[in-house]
């Protein structure tokens, strides 16, 4: 047994169940948990996934939106506790493993991505 496959195995019990379902390209909005003070609440962040990087519990992923005319981005480990959950708003049909290319657009095209569209009649 290689180191990878022992630290593979030792990480496997702190792997959060299905945050797997998103991909490069989608429109997504990743539900945080914010502590202020003694308080805790949820923040929702949206925005369209530009990467993914790592694998096992040191995967993360980069999200980025824009706010007030200027870009966003941050950055998320995919199997953290702070994440409650991430939920896909919108399918892409990305084109490219990362979309740092989205970093230089400006007005509607920053956030439009060719989308998947579904066939009706057919789930």
């Amino acid at each position: 047994m290689n180191t990878q496959e022992l630290m593979d195995e030792i990480t496997a019990g702190e792997l959060k169940d299905n945050r797997d379902d998103f991909k490069v390209g989608d429109g997504v909005a990743v539900h945080v948990r914010v502590i202020e003070g003694n308080k805790e609440r949820i923040q929702i962040f949206h925005g369209i996934v530009i990467s993914r990087k790592g694998h096992g519990v040191n995967e993360s992923f980069t999200v980025r939106r824009i706010a007030s005319g200027v870009g966003v981005e941050r950055v998320f480990p995919v199997h953290s506790p702070r994440i409650d959950k991430i939920e896909v708003e919108r399918e892409s049909m990305p084109m490219r493993a990362k979309m740092y290319y989205m970093r230089d657009r400006i007005g509607k095209s920053a956030m439009k991505v060719k989308e998947k569209r579904l066939v009706e009649g057919a789930k």
